[in-house]
């Protein structure tokens, strides 16, 4: 907390005060004016502004990372996931071979079975991609419309669609 500045008598024939600065305030300059100020502003807000995009990139630096460590974990288990899928399916290839008593006609059966769902999950995931727009709309149209909001025309937003 800053202690408000001492009044101290002056050894002045008139006897007028010194107003001396509170202990640890900077020290007043005489020769400060509006347009050094305004400098001093300027130049605190250009170091504020490059302090914010370096926390910003620290942040997304470690994002990134996080997010390397999880594509490499997911990895991973796909692999191992595919191997337990294969081995679960011989083993139900074996077992329906030893029920009809011919193991080749249920491993092709097992075989015809994984590929009709594998296909129905394809035609899934191609039609739900067809309808995915990947394009940013929103994004480019508030791009096209920051130079008439900087000059406060709201109204016409100068985009055509």
């Amino acid at each position: 907390m800053k202690e408000p500045a001492v009044r101290a008598p002056a050894d002045h024939p008139d006897d007028k005060t010194i107003v001396r600065p509170a202990a640890g305030a900077p020290p007043a300059r005489d020769d400060e004016n509006i347009v050094d100020l305004i400098g001093h502003l300027t130049s605190q807000s250009a170091h504020l502004a490059q302090q914010q995009i370096s926390l910003v990139q620290a942040e997304m630096r470690e994002a990134v990372n996080d997010l390397k460590t999880a594509m490499g974990a997911m990895a991973g288990a796909a692999v191992l996931g595919i191997s337990g899928l294969g081995v679960t399916l011989m083993g139900i290839a074996y077992l329906l071979g030893e029920a009809i008593d011919n193991l080749g006609l249920a491993t092709l059966l097992v075989g015809i079975a994984v590929l009709i769902i594998a296909g129905i999950l394809y035609a899934s995931g191609k039609k739900k991609m067809e309808h995915t727009d990947i394009k940013p709309e929103r994004s480019i149209e508030t791009a096209e419309r920051t130079p008439d909001a900087a000059t406060g025309n709201l109204t016409n937003s100068g985009v055509t669609r």
